[in-house]
């Protein structure tokens, strides 16, 4: 409910702060007073178009402020047209409020007759007076569910479909990188190995030559060193500094037989044969071909390419499970949307003719005594987020059974009293806190106006309703009664709103009967409306 409502600095308003009670609360004051300011500003609090032209001194903010019963929410624009919003003193954002304010209060204006040809506002009824709030709920978050999880799937299959036209193609080149088992270093350990095996006969003739120049041969250097070191030892006794010498050629003759032996062990490992080369030359060619055909340069980066097809191959492999592991959830999801559909679908059926008969008794009882009404639901092809119907409103004004759709046949008139009805239906059903009418009486005279004034009334019984309007039959039946008027000052008109009573609302009622000369008997008459009225 909404319990209070302050404005300040929006368009003819200074400042207004009013505490709003229970039940029906009635609006008034002349044209041009300020009425429709009052609900243009209640409009921006709750996430309506901000615009800066609103604002009444470009010197301040604008701020707005309701108190709910469990919240309070405040809009405050500045003058270049930037606004921020609260709620309970907390930054909040439009659409946090917007939701909030779904659930605090319905503006019913002269526009919201086109409501009658939205079908979602139809289906909308429907499922308030069945109840349907908490299964429509289960059902619209079974249904996101679904949808996010098709979306999923679809995107996994996609994913597949894709790899697919390449798998044969990654595996081929897998497994061709697999089989040649490749290691690091391997190219360069060939490159030398193809080096030597090309010139192996030189090689192993230089080792053989070098080996005999060492240790064998006519006149090996070991041979000579020996004969040295004979030499050193027939002088030893008489030259001492030649012990030194001679223990140093036999290091040397060891370390040459050492060198010698060397050669020959490695002359010996020399494969002079063009098989070896053969296959040295043929395992390089398929290096060389591999690291061409993947645009590499070594065997290392060979290595990592194949790893990385090992890595898309597992990973396809990876979408085929979450495909089956979706496909399971999907039809699980579906499964539970297909049920709670149906049970929505059999709730909305279960109550569409005793709809038809509570609103067609109703709208006939505000002076369309022959007027027919009935709410239909027709099956779609396919289910969508509110279940797998639509709704519509069919009238037929004369009860000659011809029926088409409300908002085409009946005239202006009649869809004001037909959404009176159906807003007086709602707020029985959904018990909605806070319901504003803004002027749906315009154009009702006599016992019209006073049936729909009842019929605002017995909404009131319910909730609290803010009725605006110009009609006394109307405005005599509210609890509270509020008048809007005009304050002219020296730096311009302001618009100001006061709480009447007594005297002041009865002289209220019977300037809205007689206009701005009040009469004996327009005073007469209003005193007979409210004596009715309470």
């Amino acid at each position: 409910m909404l319990k209070r409502l302050s404005i300040s600095n929006y368009a003819l308003i200074d400042v207004l702060d009013i505490d709003i009670p229970e039940h029906l609360v009635i609006i008034t004051g002349d044209s041009g007073a300020g009425k429709s300011i009052l609900l243009g500003a209640l409009a921006l609090l709750l996430g309506g178009k901000c615009d800066a032209s609103v604002i009444k001194d470009t010197s301040r903010n604008c701020v707005v402020e309701a108190q709910f019963d469990d919240h309070i929410v405040r809009r405050v624009v500045s003058a270049a047209g930037r606004s921020r919003v609260f709620i309970d003193d907390e930054p909040a954002n439009l659409e946090q409020v917007k939701e909030l304010a779904a659930d605090k209060v319905d503006i019913h204006s002269q526009n919201s007759q086109l409501l009658l040809s939205n079908a979602d506002f139809a289906l909308a009824v429907v499922d308030s007076y069945a109840g349907n709030s908490s299964l429509k709920e289960e059902y619209r978050k079974a249904y996101y569910a679904h949808a996010q999880i098709a979306a999923r799937l679809d995107d996994i299959r996609q994913q597949i479909a894709s790899r697919e036209r390449e798998r044969d193609y990654i595996q081929f080149r897998y497994d061709q990188l697999t089989q040649a088992h490749l290691f690091s270093g391997e190219l360069e350990q060939l490159e030398e190995q193809q080096k030597t095996l090309a010139n192996a006969a030189a090689i192993k003739e230089t080792l053989t030559a070098a080996a005999a120049v060492l240790d064998s041969g006519d006149n090996p250097v070991e041979q000579q060193l020996r004969e040295v070191g004979r030499s050193l030892q027939k002088i030893a006794d008489c030259y001492p500094a030649s012990a030194e010498l001679l223990q140093r050629i036999q290091s040397c003759r060891i370390e040459l037989k050492d060198i010698a032996a060397t050669l020959e062990e490695q002359q010996e490992k020399i494969d002079a044969s063009a098989e070896a080369l053969q296959q040295v030359e043929d395992r390089l060619a398929l290096l060389y071909d591999l690291m061409h055909r993947n645009d590499v340069s070594s065997v290392e980066e060979l290595m990592a390419v194949r790893d990385a097809y090992g890595q898309d191959l597992q990973q396809s492999d990876t979408l085929q499970q979450q495909q089956h592991q979706l496909t399971s959830e999907l039809a699980k999801a579906d499964a539970l949307c297909s049920q709670l559909c149906q049970r929505l679908s059999a709730s909305r059926n279960d109550v569409t003719e005793t709809l038809s008969a509570l609103l067609q008794d109703a709208i006939r009882e505000l002076d369309m005594p022959q007027a027919e009404f009935r709410v239909e639901c027709t099956p779609l092809a396919q289910r969508g987020h509110s279940g797998a119907e639509s709704a519509r409103f069919l009238f037929d004004s004369t009860g000659s059974g011809r029926f088409n759709e409300a908002a085409k046949t009946a005239s202006g008139g009649e869809m004001s009293r037909i959404m009176l009805c159906i807003k007086a239906l709602l707020a029985r059903r959904a018990a909605l806190p806070t319901i504003i009418f803004d002027e749906i009486d315009t154009g009702m005279s006599g016992s019209l106006a006073d049936k729909v004034g009842r019929k605002i009334v017995e909404i009131g019984e319910n909730i609290q309703v803010i009725a605006i309007t110009h009609l006394p039959q109307v405005a005599a039946k509210g609890g509270a009664h509020y008048l809007v008027y005009k304050d002219y000052l020296p730096g311009g008109a302001v618009s100001r709103i006061r709480k009447i009573e007594g005297e002041e609302r009865l002289s209220e009622i019977a300037r809205m009967i007689s206009g701005s000369s009040i009469s004996p008997e327009a005073l007469a008459a209003a005193r007979v409306l409210l004596e009715e009225a309470n």
